[in-house]
């Protein structure tokens, strides 16, 4: 069992490779919403991640990662899911307004319970189906939640017209391209290099044709 301290070092020493300047609260915060996720995963099973060093790399530095891309005054986090990356970048980066959906109601009662107990501010958690999600969102982020034909298609109505789709990925989705559907075009793809995790990551960036 890694202590609160080797977990602040884990997560520092990423933050610093990730070259990432964060507000003075984010680290402990971030430990904060890693323990309350460790503590509900043992009676709800949030995520298959059950180490805790390992959901500092596959959960924390996974979803900072994407960081430098992420703009605009509203963000959507579409299959969050525990609230990754969309909780993480709350601490992260706070002053917008995050809409983190998922469909999965014991998903949607820890999202409440982690805004209430860290204080996010301009955060609030919608149990949905994506496709009947309402709103337009500058940013919307979306961690291996479906192929990218299958994500546009449900959620691509929330997409602002000047605004870009973060669609994190795993290995290199050169196969799913062709399924982008008619409106939608590829701003960029860059390959992420997550502190400590082996496997390969991609964030391919989306945005009105």
């Amino acid at each position: 069992m890694a202590s609160r301290d080797a977990l602040q070092v884990r997560l520092e020493q990423g933050i610093a490779a990730l070259g990432l300047s964060l507000p003075a609260d984010a680290v402990p915060r971030l430990l904060d919403y890693q323990a309350l996720l460790e503590r509900w995963n043992a009676a709800y099973n949030l995520t298959a991640v059950r180490d805790p060093a390992e959901m500092i790399t596959r959960h924390l530095l996974d979803s900072l990662a994407i960081l430098p891309y992420v703009q605009g005054r509203t963000l959507a986090d579409l299959g969050t899911g525990p609230g990754l990356p969309g909780i993480v970048l709350a601490i992260a980066a706070p002053g917008r307004e995050i809409l983190l959906v998922d469909s999965n109601g014991k998903k949607v009662r820890f999202l409440r319970e982690a805004i209430r107990a860290l204080k996010l501010e301009g955060v609030r958690a919608l149990q949905s189906r994506v496709e009947d999600v309402e709103g337009k969102y500058d940013c919307i982020t979306a961690r291996a939640f479906a192929s990218l034909a299958d994500m546009l298609g449900w959620g691509g109505h929330l997409l602002a017209p000047e605004g870009i789709w973060l669609a994190m990925k795993g290995k290199r989705p050169d196969d799913e391209l062709p399924g982008i559907p008619t409106g939608f075009e590829v701003r960029g793809m860059h390959e992420l290099a997550v502190p400590g995790l082996p496997a390969e990551r991609h964030l391919l960036m989306l945005g009105r044709a």
